[in-house]
C-alpha cells in the first residue's frame, strides 16, 4: 500500500496482558490503559484469582490504580485449578465478573504452580463453560520434561488440545500467544470456536535473538521464541486478515533483579510501545490496512462484545523506547529498551 504518515484505527483491545498487583500494577497500568480500551487481565497472581470474590477485588484494585480520566475496562479471568467448581465459574460469568477462564498447565510458566495437572480433572468445569459459551484461554504447552522446550506447543496441540476439542467441539477456545507454524495451521483450520492471540515480540524475534552476543534475559519468555520459519508463519497469520487471529501482547513485567539473575523469570514487557511495534510489523509486511482488523475488530467479534467507538491515531515518528519503567529495585526493562521505533501513538 502507499506510504502514509498517519494511521487512524478503532481503539484497540489487548486480549492478553499481565498487570500484576501492588506497586508493579501502579507502575505499568497506565501504559496499557493509554493504548487499549479493554484488556483481558491474567489471573496468575500470588495467590491466583480463582473465585468471583478474588476477581471483584482485583478489578477494584486495577480501577483504583488508573490515572485520572483514563477510559479503560479490565476484563477479569478465572485461574483454573484441579479443584475449581463449575458453579463458581458459571456464576462469575453470568454476573459479568469473569470474561473467561485461563488454563495454565501446572508449572508451565510464571506463577502456574496451581495450574491444571490433567484436563480430565476439570472436565465438569469445561462442560459447563461449553454450555454457557464461556471462552477458555489456554497456555498451550505440555509440561512433560521429556519434550524439548521448542516442541512443547506442537505436542500440546496434538496430545491435549485436539482431543479436548474433539470431545467438546462447542467449547470456545483461545490458544494464547501462539509461537509455531503448527499452531497457526491448527487454528486457521479450526473453525469458528477456535482463535489465537499473537504477541508483538514473537512477530519480531526468533530464538537466535535470545543468544545474540550472550544471554539476553529480557528476551526470555514462555512460550519461548522459536525458529525463523515459525516467526515468519506468525507474521503471515497476523497480517492475513483472518478473523481467528487477534492482538494479545502477553506483556509481562518483571523487576530487573528478577530478570538479570542466575534463574531469571520468563516474560517480555512490551506495554510501553505495544501498538507501535505491531504497526512496524504490519508496515514491513505491506499490511497496514489490515492492522485495524487484527487490533480492533477480530477480538471483539470472537468475545462477542461491541467494537470500541473511539479512535486512536498512530503517526510516523521516530522515538526511543525508555531504558527503564519505574524506579529502584522495582524498575522494569521494556522490550526494545533504548531502541528507536518508527510509529508513535498520538496524544
Amino acid at each position: 500500500m502507499a506510504m502514509t504518515d498517519t494511521l487512524t484505527l478503532r481503539r484497540p483491545d489487548d486480549w492478553h496482558v499481565h498487570l500484576r498487583d501492588g506497586a508493579m500494577l501502579r507502575a505499568v497500568l497506565s501504559l496499557t490503559a493509554r493504548q487499549f480500551a479493554r484488556a483481558i487481565v491474567m489471573p496468575n497472581l500470588v495467590p491466583p484469582v480463582t473465585t468471583v470474590a478474588d476477581a471483584r477485588a482485583y478489578r477494584g484494585r486495577i480501577i483504583a490504580a488508573l490515572p485520572d480520566g483514563a477510559e479503560f475496562t479490565p476484563l477479569m479471568t478465572c485461574y483454573l485449578t484441579d479443584t475449581s467448581e463449575a458453579e463458581e465459574v458459571a456464576r462469575g460469568y453470568e454476573e459479568g465478573v469473569f470474561a473467561a477462564v485461563k488454563l495454565y498447565p501446572a508449572h508451565a510458566t510464571t506463577h502456574s504452580a496451581h495450574g491444571v495437572t490433567d484436563v480430565a480433572r476439570v472436565m465438569p468445569v469445561l462442560e459447563r463453560m461449553a454450555i454457557a459459551g464461556m471462552p477458555l484461554l489456554i497456555h498451550g504447552e505440555t509440561t512433560d520434561p521429556a519434550i524439548d522446550i521448542f516442541d512443547r506447543e506442537a505436542v500440546f496441540i496434538e496430545r491435549v488440545l485436539d482431543p479436548l476439542r474433539r470431545r467438546l467441539p462447542e467449547l470456545r477456545v483461545v490458544l494464547e500467544h501462539v509461537t509455531t507454524e503448527d499452531a497457526v495451521a491448527y487454528v486457521g483450520g479450526g473453525g469458528a470456536n477456535l482463535a489465537a492471540t499473537i504477541t508483538a515480540h514473537h512477530l519480531i524475534i526468533n530464538r537466535n535473538a535470545i543468544f545474540a552476543g550472550g544471554i539476553r534475559p529480557h528476551l526470555y519468555c514462555l512460550p519461548i521464541a522459536k525458529r525463523e520459519k515459525h516467526r515468519l508463519a506468525l507474521r503471515r497469520a497476523a497480517t492475513s486478515g483472518s478473523p481467528v487471529f487477534f492482538l494479545g501482547t502477553d506483556s509481562a513485567p518483571h523487576a530487573v533483579p528478577t530478570k538479570e539473575t542466575a534463574c531469571g523469570c520468563a516474560g517480555i514487557f512490551t506495554a510501553p510501545a505495544a501498538l507501535e511495534l505491531y504497526a512496524e510489523v504490519f508496515e514491513e509486511e505491506g499490511a497496514l490496512d489490515r492492522l485495524e482488523a487484527f487490533a480492533s475488530l477480530n477480538g471483539p467479534a470472537f468475545y462477542q462484545v461491541p467494537v470500541n467507538e473511539g479512535r486512536v491515531t498512530l503517526r510516523r515518528e521516530n522515538w526511543t523506547v525508555p531504558e527503564r519503567i519505574g524506579d529502584g529495585d522495582g524498575a522494569v526493562t521494556p522490550f526494545r529498551a533504548g531502541e528507536r521505533v518508527r510509529w508513535r501513538l498520538a496524544g
